[in-house]
């Protein structure tokens, strides 16, 4: 350790922890890996102090401050998913910069710098830049981006398991690939506190040619402790179901947050985010100033104003009004800001993943040493098995893994124009550049040649079109690709980037003042005079001008909420293996944990009226009702698997006879609804269930062709082919849509083996649908045990899916819920008829008044007729 280093520690009271100091140690022995340590514990020293001992240790005496003309050149870019984490990095970077003397500057570049910033540092780059995969991008974009680079000695890749999954990772990787390329001796870090894969990790950041000696996978101390308990009702509902968001608890949340000094209250969707924001301040009128709401869609000012509030409340009184009391936010506030006012964080419904959890209770408590608190809030009576699933997997230390991108075409075709841009390539070159990531190392010679001629004239298809002719050969230096011209440089310089949404429109007051966007497809089903709930607010529309809505408040209470794609969040493997286990627990009278106590009602009605899922067994229910026969199958394989599953079985039983059916899904099963009795038979169903032929069934079940449609606009944007325009001028959705289909459409009739039909349809298998997990799980089913159980009516487990289905195809008069909440009445009903007759044979039984042989089956019958 670094003298001068030890002596900023000893000053601030502080001892480094072990696995800092093997990080600082791997840095100086040239090494690159991965530091994976909890929230909190200090990752950002672990790697950040190892450039700066090294260049303590090339310069022992102090060296003088200087202007920052003088400053040392560019010795690390720290490369950040959110721009929101870039001035809270950089001002952590900054500290021991300031306080050990170095003659270093510290800076930032994102999408939210000044132009006068940018400017200068075009001139000259800092000794640190903390910057995103897209500002990175458009550095590399630059002819002089090789020198500007040159003297680069270290890329630090912060919150990687936020990118390793995403085409942003890919990104990521192809501009590792370029930066190795100019400087041979560059060291790669990642940073990371919730990944599974370590190794794997790692393994993609540094490349497959990446020397195995000299990757070094630094862990942290894995025993900081969280404090987790959940929030129980009063009393729960044996028949849960998801059409409502749990905001009974709310006197409870009010408690928690009342008894803390600042909360974060986590919800899974922005429409939760202001339902709850705006239920605390009706409940809390006194709170109004200290509740504040923080989500994607709010404009930045907004989110900024509400992290320096935060930031601000260090040290402030937990009464002073300074202080913020909680702030309602979604994943916005997942990453990396460290927020060390935060003493608690709440989280509102089901994480759906262990890791999710993990990160989000690592917001409180956010420094060595402290106790993160996390409370959980669920949303219905099956969350409390999630929530104490999610618990025995943190105890398990089970993280979900992170599979990373391959062979993203569209990624590599705006890769290659971006390096064009950037001075040009020599194609041979450029291969074996790309080849050295793991997102392209097994990308083949055709593949190359195509991605080549799809930049230099768009295809066989698109040669007509002058704006497809992107990369030229170079007239100074044969065999050289170059960029187009200046005009297209400018055009892809404004759309770089890999992260794709639908278009948004601006919500703004009749003021001026910008709120934040809304996705056009919701303000686009609104007329003047309507009101709908905003930024915490209930807002009236007056009307669209320019791509925009310009709102005034409203007179009236009550609005729409507003609903944001993007918020499917499915049960991970993880997870669901837990909440099968504990099942199968409680089938053994074990309830041990508050959760699955408080729950029990419903577990054991479900055990009474069916069975209990348990690893190792599929249950299958039977059931009739007046929509016609129903089968609740119950694999536990998360949404997204059951949307596929249920398209295929589906497919299949009409395949196997003419039979309407039709299917819904959530995170436990999936229900087949039927004009005739589903099967009896366990050999039928593992028919069903078979992953014989099961590539072709599901294309064969969907209506493929349309979804890889729908999915290829964001291929399209990514590779050049769309332009969502100009700054203030942006595109609307449809018509960009219009003209993805129309590509789309082209490719298929004069050239089907564009690489990018070919990966729409692999993106829509793989993530969609998760082909590999469905297929994982079929696998496992064939394992399994099958047990069919014929119910006399819906069970606990089954309800769910049967008010899925009444809401997905409600078409009578009566509103959906009101009929959900209808059969919530009759089942209870029934449950108690059951239970009070069972209490009566218990009654009689301990008076000896019926003999035991006769009694059971006049009891079962009573049971099964009327419950």
């Amino acid at each position: 350790m670094n003298g001068r280093i030890e002596r900023w520690f000893t000053t601030h009271g502080w001892k480094p922890f072990d696995f800092q100091l093997r990080a600082w140690q791997a840095y100086r022995d040239g090494r690159s890996g991965l530091i994976h340590a909890p929230t909190g514990m200090g990752k950002t020293q672990a790697a950040w102090l190892g450039p700066v001992a090294e260049f303590l240790d090339e310069h022992p005496r102090p060296v003088p401050h200087r202007r920052r003309a003088a400053a040392c050149p560019l010795r690390v870019l720290w490369i950040t998913p959110l721009r929101a984490l870039a001035s809270d990095t950089t001002r952590a970077l900054r500290a021991p910069v300031e306080a050990l003397g170095l003659p270093w500057t510290v800076e930032q570049r994102t999408g939210d710098t000044g132009a006068a910033l940018k400017a200068r540092q075009r001139r000259q780059l800092p000794t640190a830049l903390v910057t995103t995969p897209e500002s990175l991008s458009l550095l590399l974009s630059y002819p002089d981006g090789r020198a500007a680079l040159s003297t680069l000695r270290c890329v630090i890749v912060d919150e990687w398991h936020e990118l390793i999954g995403s085409k942003r990772g890919v990104q990521v990787e192809l501009a590792l690939a370029r930066l190795r390329r100019w400087n041979p001796h560059l060291r790669t870090w990642g940073l990371s506190a919730t990944i599974g894969n370590t190794e794997r990790a790692a393994e993609v950041l540094v490349g497959p040619g990446f020397d195995p000696s000299r990757l070094c996978i630094v862990r942290g101390r894995a025993d900081r402790r969280t404090e987790f308990v959940t929030l129980l009702p009063d009393q729960i509902e044996r028949f849960p179901w998801a059409g409502h968001l749990g905001t009974r608890l709310l006197g409870q949340v009010v408690a928690a947050i009342e008894g803390a000094g600042t909360s974060l209250l986590f919800t899974n969707t922005r429409s939760q985010a202001e339902i709850w924001f705006r239920q605390l301040t009706l409940a809390r009128p006194d709170w109004l100033g200290r509740i504040m709401l923080h989500h994607g869609s709010l404009d930045r000012a907004l989110r900024t104003e509400v992290e320096k509030r935060l930031e601000a409340a260090d040290g402030v009184g937990l009464d002073d009004p300074a202080r913020l009391k909680c702030v309602v936010c979604t994943s916005s506030l997942d990453l990396g800001v460290d927020f060390s006012p935060v003493d608690q964080v709440i989280q509102v419904g089901s994480p759906k993943g262990v890791a999710r959890l993990l990160q989000r209770a690592g917001r409180s408590g956010h420094r060595p040493g402290a106790v993160s608190r996390l409370i959980g809030v669920p949303t219905h009576a099956l969350e409390l098995v999630e929530f104490a699933g999610a618990r025995r997997a943190i105890g398990l230390g089970r993280l979900e893994d992170r599979v990373p991108v391959r062979l993203a075409f569209d990624v590599l075709a705006q890769h290659l124009v971006t390096v064009a841009c950037g001075g040009g390539f020599e194609p041979d070159d450029l291969l074996a550049e790309v080849r050295s990531t793991h997102a392209y190392a097994d990308l083949t010679d055709a593949q190359w040649s195509w991605a080549l001629d799809f930049v230099r004239r768009g295809g066989p298809s698109l040669t007509a079109y002058p704006r497809h002719l992107r990369v030229a050969p170079d007239d100074a230096s044969p065999g050289r690709l170059v960029v187009a011209g200046a005009a297209v440089a400018r055009l892809h310089r404004l759309n770089i980037g890999t992260i794709t949404a639908d278009v948004a429109m601006t919500v703004c007051l009749a003021s001026g003042r910008r709120l934040g966007t809304i996705e056009e497809g919701f303000v686009s089903r609104l007329r003047a005079g309507d009101r709908f709930v905003f930024a915490g607010r209930v807002l009236e529309l007056l009307r669209i001008r320019d791509n925009a809505a310009i709102v005034r408040p409203a007179t009236r209470a009550s609005g729409a909420v507003p609903a944001w794609s993007g918020g499917r969040m499915p049960l991970s493997s993880h997870l669901s293996e837990q909440v099968v286990e504990l099942f199968r627990q409680a089938g053994q009278g074990r309830y041990d944990s508050p959760e699955l106590s408080a729950a029990r009602p419903l577990i054991e009605l479900q055990r009474a009226w069916s069975r209990l899922p348990a690893p190792g067994t599929l249950l299958i229910e039977t059931t009739t009702s007046r929509q016609g026969h129903h089968a609740f199958v119950y694999p536990f394989a998360g949404r997204l698997v059951h949307e596929a599953l249920a398209a295929l079985l589906a497919h299949r039983l009409t395949r196997l006879r003419p039979v309407s059916v039709s299917a819904v899904c959530t995170d436990y099963g999936v229900e087949l609804l039927g004009s005739e009795p589903p099967p009896r038979d366990e050999a039928i169903w593992r028919a069903l269930l078979s992953t014989d032929g099961l590539l072709d069934d599901l294309l064969a079940s969907l209506n493929s062709t349309q979804l890889a449609r729908r999915q290829f606009r964001e291929i399209a944007r990514i590779a050049g082919l769309l332009v969502q325009g100009y700054p203030g001028q942006r595109s609307p959705a449809r018509h960009l849509q219009a003209s993805s289909e129309m590509f789309f459409d082209v490719f298929s009739q004069f050239d089907p083996d564009n690489l990018l039909l070919e990966q729409a349809q692999r993106e829509l298998l793989e993530g969609q649908l998760e082909f590999r997990r469905l297929s994982e799980t079929l696998v496992r089913i064939a394992a399994e045990r099958i047990e069919i159980v014929a119910t006399a009516r819906l069970t606990p487990l089954a309800f769910p899916l049967w008010a899925e289905h009444i809401r997905s195809v409600h078409a009578s008069g009566e509103p959906w819920n009101d009929r959900i909440r209808k059969m919530v009445v009759q089942l209870e009903t029934s449950a108690r008829r059951g239970t009070d007759a069972r209490a009566r044979a218990a009654q009689a039984d301990r008076h000896g008044s019926t003999s035991r042989q006769a009694r059971p089956a006049g009891a079962a019958a009573v049971g099964a007729g009327d419950a």
